[in-house]
């Protein structure tokens, strides 16, 4: 079942979606179906999306949300594991590494705090296996003050994700710009409507490969 009806047949726990997100989340995550994975979701709200996310991802998978509500503790199930803590706390996000492993997948649906956004992005996405996906959505906070966002503001996710694009190129740049964690542990950066997504990879090869023999040109 497409992820988008398995959402509109929801009938357990309460939650609320953008419509649009759906295929944005079946064309990141899918690969991960029925496979071992450590799914992080920053951001419990009422329980719904976790398992929404229990049954998307299989059997296999290990789905942990973390919120700063104590009453997200009972959303858990079997596979399902809630842990109480801050998300923009590395002690308290260096926890969760302990106790599950480091995440194959984050969706951070959290705080939509411009400096919590950042500093969760710094700690986590940095120890992301080769091959993981790092997802931070509802990024339209990015442009309204009360979650410390603002157009021309240097510190909002939005605009230091601009930045990354320039970092993901920096072997490009003579020297213009320096390589970063983006550079060498990044193979894309997708945007989409309130919506970034980091896919990691070792891209050691950077050339231009020439194939094919010289076209004859004679009779």
């Amino acid at each position: 079942m497409a992820l988008w009806q398995d959402f509109l047949t929801h009938d357990g726990f309460p939650m609320d979606k953008w419509a649009w997100y759906f295929p944005i989340y079946e064309r990141h995550f899918s690969s991960y179906r029925n496979k071992s994975l450590t799914f992080l979701e920053i951001g419990v709200a009422r329980g719904g999306s976790l398992q929404m996310w229990q049954r998307f991802f299989g059997p296999l998978a290990k789905v942990v949300g973390i919120d700063i509500r104590e009453r997200s503790k009972s959303y858990e199930s079997p596979g399902t594991f809630v842990r109480i803590g801050d998300q923009s706390d590395e002690r308290f996000l260096q926890s969760i590494i302990d106790e599950f492993g480091v995440p194959d997948v984050v969706l951070d649906d959290g705080s939509h705090q411009m400096e919590h956004l950042a500093k969760t992005f710094n700690f986590l996405y940095p120890k992301l296996p080769k091959n993981g996906v790092y997802m931070v959505e509802d990024l339209h906070t990015a442009y309204w003050e009360e979650f410390g966002g603002g157009v021309s503001k240097p510190e909002t996710f939005i605009n230091l994700s601009k930045g990354f694009i320039d970092e993901l190129n920096a072997d490009h740049s003579r020297g213009k710009i320096a390589a970063t964690f983006i550079t060498r542990q990044t193979f894309g950066i997708s945007f989409y409507d309130s919506v970034a997504v980091f896919e990691k990879g070792d891209v050691w090869r950077k050339e231009s490969v020439h194939v094919g023999q010289k076209p004859f040109l004679g009779r």
